[in-house]
């Protein structure tokens, strides 16, 4: 970087900063696009930048002050966006929930996080702001984007989003010179937006985020995968998580390129079908999902199709990554991998929405390595990340042709890392959260004075200078016998089958690993269809004899599999049950992000878990579950256990005790 360069960039330290710039560079490239009654409506970064303008003014009006705190909720929206903006030029801080929170759960972040203000997507948003409003006085003013629905409320702390816009306008009017003085305040020091965590193992914590965190970290992810003003995004992950925040927010701004959103949840496969995104970045869990669909309707297709199809995709696996990566490979394979091209992998890609992608991550936790060679295999660039919020997302992530399925990739720009006597993982880089917000205590505890940060993950560098994760550091453990139990490893390898949704492993201090699974409905429901199988419910079709013999068979394949890693082999999966409802956040059984929350799992069903180990081909479970409009109900089951086969396999290593 040139002096000139660096001086550009230090002068470019916060997000209304870099907007400005961005109008001034490329005021008539796109910004934002949001599908809206199936069309794609755009607007440049000069209309960008004026529609920031008059909301930021609007809300000033409205009373909103530098360190004020305002919640956002809803799905991704480039108003919703704007409003991070808008608050920013302000000094004010946003705080973005999850837009699936149950009331109850957003209360606690809305008053830990002592928010005033609020911008909202729609009604369903406002009704569970005024149910917690009582008992939250300091929420003083809503703003809500779409209309629909909220005709005849009449509380006059409740704005629409063209209101403030057009408050905004007349004080910009009467108030010349104050915006462009507000954003000249922001300095890269300021506090830049609080995010909380999915509360994994307790209640969320608030991580403060400086400009000068995220803008770095931004600039230096660019740089390292050769990002540009051309790429295309889709916006579709919770705007409450970090990786949306950085990849939809941050290098949009540095990098000035377009974020699109699609029209609802329900419509991101067919909006990224038409989108056709360069740049992509998804959790394990939408890859499982895609895979899942692919594998649907492969059973579904004639003979011809489906023979052709596992014929090229056994050539994939065969030679794919080794094409992708730019290594040697046969003539005989190029040319049969390019017939696969013409006559599957090409087609695929493009019902999927894949065929423009340069670059795609996946992270927030580990995937399954087969799930990753599959996309890998058909020429999809798709890479490992692995980062946490305290880290504004990157600590490590894999070069081009250095991606392996089981390591993390090198450290990330400017980012050093260390691994402690006892195997965890600690970082330090430019990313480094200012503090979790209001709570010194666990900060002192996840943070030193020099600024190293505990990841509370197990893992180790190997000899290509590569990060390892095994596990979480307090999940990893050991069997009876001194085998060495990672339950996520475990997890992710039965989640590459289709009709398994979510598996929770046990088995520390056990003598033998068991697992809860959820079989994936539509996958199973489809299995049903076809072979005219009649089910009521999900709890009778994960109860049915012959989907249970299915999974019984993809569990032996995971211990034949298991059997040939000698740190594993002791941890073949001897029993599994089928759980009677599926994991469910607004149960409690998962975050928001979709993470299983293992400690709160295992002490709601202590008695199934006591039933795996103790020899009982049965097990009675009755439990509390919430249904789809809230109401609280109960179900009651008789499981069957179901015993698997294992393997022989290489000596285990022992851990010392």
């Amino acid at each position: 970087m040139s002096e000139t360069q660096a001086a550009d960039a230090a002068a470019l330290d916060t997000f209304p900063k870099l907007l400005a710039n961005n109008a001034r560079r490329r005021p008539e490239r796109p910004a934002a696009r949001e599908k809206d009654l199936g069309i794609w409506q755009t607007w440049t970064w000069s209309q960008v930048a004026e529609e920031v303008r008059a909301l930021a003014c609007g809300l000033a009006a409205l009373g909103l002050k530098r360190g004020d705190k305002i919640a956002i909720v809803g799905d991704n929206r480039p108003r919703l966006y704007w409003t991070m903006t808008a608050a920013q030029v302000l000094g004010a801080v946003p705080v973005p929930l999850y837009q699936d929170s149950v009331a109850e759960e957003m209360a606690f972040v809305v008053d830990h996080a002592e928010v005033r203000f609020a911008m909202v997507e729609d009604q369903e948003q406002v009704d569970k702001l005024l149910a917690i409003k009582a008992d939250n006085p300091r929420i003083e003013q809503i703003v809500y984007d779409d209309d629909r629905g909220l005709r005849h409320y009449d509380q006059d702390f409740l704005h629409s989003f063209e209101d403030i816009q057009a408050k905004g306008r007349a004080y910009d009017r009467a108030n010349a010179g104050f915006y462009e003085a507000e954003v000249a305040r922001g300095k890269g020091e300021d506090i830049a937006i609080i995010l909380y965590t999915s509360g994994t193992t307790g209640q969320p914590k608030g991580v403060v985020l400086s400009f000068a965190n995220l803008v770095q970290t931004a600039r230096n992810t660019i740089e390292f995968d050769g990002l540009t003003e051309d790429e295309d995004v889709l916006a579709y992950l919770p705007m409450a998580w970090v990786g949306d925040h950085l990849f939809s927010y941050g290098q949009s701004y540095v990098a000035g390129f377009c974020v699109s959103c699609p029209e609802s949840s329900d419509t991101v496969l067919s909006d990224l079908r038409e989108l056709g995104p360069t740049y992509f970045f998804a959790v394990p869990r939408i890859f499982e999902s895609v895979l899942t669909t692919v594998m649907i309707r492969m059973e579904d297709a004639g003979w011809i199709k489906r023979r052709m199809f596992h014929y090229f995709m056994a050539v994939a696996k065969r030679c794919g990554i080794r094409i992708l990566d730019g290594r040697p490979v046969s003539i005989g394979d190029r040319l049969l991998y390019g017939l696969g091209r013409l006559l599957i992998y090409g087609p695929l890609l493009n019902t999927l929405g894949f065929s423009r992608i340069r670059v795609a991550y996946t992270a927030g936790e580990a995937i399954g390595p087969d799930i990753f060679d599959f996309y890998r295999s058909l020429g999809v660039n798709l890479k490992q990340l692995y980062g946490s919020t305290e880290a504004s997302v990157s600590i490590t992530a894999q070069p081009d042709g250095e991606v392996l399925p089981d390591t993390v990739g090198r450290p990330s720009p400017g980012v050093e890392i260390k691994i402690t006597e006892a195997g965890e993982v600690m970082f330090r880089s430019p990313g480094v959260f200012q503090e979790y917000y209001r709570n010194p205590e666990e900060t002192a505890n996840i943070k030193t004075e020099d600024g190293w940060v505990h990841t509370g993950d197990a893992g180790f560098i190997g000899d290509n200078g590569h990060l390892k994760i095994i596990d979480r550091a307090k999940d990893v453990g050991k069997l009876n016998d001194g085998t060495l139990f990672a339950p996520k490893y475990i997890e992710n390898k039965l989640k590459f089958f289709p009709e398994i949704k979510e598996a929770v492993a046990f088995g520390h201090g056990r003598d033998f690993c068991a697992v809860f699974l959820n079989i994936d409905l539509e996958a199973v429901g489809n299995w049903a269809e076809r072979h005219h199988i009649a089910y009521a419910s999900y709890q009778e079709l994960a109860g049915h004899p012959q989907v249970q013999q299915i999974i019984k068979g993809q569990v032996e394949k995971v211990n034949r599999d298991l059997a040939g890693d000698p740190n594993l082999a002791g941890s073949q999966i001897r029993r599994f049950l089928i759980l009677h409802k599926e994991l469910d956040p607004d149960d409690g059984e998962l975050t928001r992000t979709r993470k299983v929350r293992r400690g709160f799992v295992s002490e709601k069903y202590q008695t199934l878990i006591e039933a795996l180990y103790s020899g009982a081909e049965r097990a009675h479970v009755e439990t509390e579950m919430t249904f789809k409009d809230g109401r609280k109900g109960s179900i009651t089951a008789d499981l069957e256990i179901v015993a698997a086969e294992t393997f022989p396999g290489a000596e285990p290593l022992r851990r010392a005790s």
